[in-house]
């Protein structure tokens, strides 16, 4: 079931991709950012709420807390920077260098996870 959804993923992050980079044209690469930010804070919220899944905000511990805070400031990072990317470049060029996060992915769960290849 796993691959069904990070094959949707990739659907929808291609769709990304592609929206973003119109999107961009006009309007500020930083601002662009923080339209989408909004609009994934919105959906994912209103996901949360309607499935009642905030329910668990008490159980979360501080480590769970702590991650997801940094997660949160990396993808951040990573959106800002892609989106300049994208707007100063070509889509086809910027996206390759991007999905290099994917190598960069399996040296971290390597070495901080202690996940092996298979």
């Amino acid at each position: 079931m796993w691959w069904m959804y990070a094959l949707l993923s990739a659907l929808f992050a291609a769709m990304t991709a592609v929206f973003t980079k119109v999107g961009v044209v006009s309007i500020n690469s930083n601002l662009a950012t923080c339209i989408r930010t909004m609009v994934i804070l919105i959906l994912a919220c209103t996901i949360t709420l309607l499935r009642g899944e905030a329910k668990g905000l008490g159980a979360l511990s501080k480590q769970g807390v702590y991650s997801l805070l940094v997660s949160g400031l990396a993808t951040g990072l990573s959106w800002l920077f892609y989106f300049k990317a994208i707007q100063v470049g070509k889509l086809s060029q910027v996206a390759p260098v991007d999905k290099l996060s994917v190598a960069l992915t399996l040296l971290f769960a390597i070495v901080f996870l202690g996940e092996t290849l298979t």
